[in-house]
């Protein structure tokens, strides 16, 4: 099985609830999966993404290559397996694309604008 590295958002609590519950798998199952909070500086250089960038939708590498977004979920729930069936129904063309236009155009839209307000709170 190839090394994975999820780039996620620790301080936005859906998405560390979601990333928490996949860690707690991984060590479970002894894995070969790593997270990473995008919110340490170093952490985004070793990943060479801006903080925006990586705030904006979910990052996953694999074998160095990076993949963003739905594809990113899929990689991710591929190297899980209680989630390798959720990776194969989510690569059916249709929701495949059902599935991007919701995260694309829906959800990673408003937890991007909540982690702007988190972030004007904080200065």
């Amino acid at each position: 099985m190839s090394e994975t590295d999820v780039l996620y958002n620790a301080q936005c609590p859906v998405c560390s609830r979601e990333i928490d519950h996949y860690a707690r798998l991984t060590e479970a199952q002894a894995l070969p999966l790593s997270y990473d909070d995008l919110n340490d500086v170093t952490t985004l250089a070793r990943w060479g993404v801006t903080a925006d960038d990586a705030a904006r939708r979910l990052h996953v590498r694999r074998n160095g290559a990076l993949y963003v977004g739905v594809p990113a979920f899929i990689v991710l729930w591929q190297s899980l397996p209680r989630y390798r069936w959720l990776a194969w129904l989510v690569s059916l063309p249709g929701l495949y694309r059902l599935a991007h236009w919701t995260y694309e155009g829906v959800l990673a839209p408003l937890l991007y604008r909540s982690h702007l307000r988190r972030q004007a709170k904080r200065a």
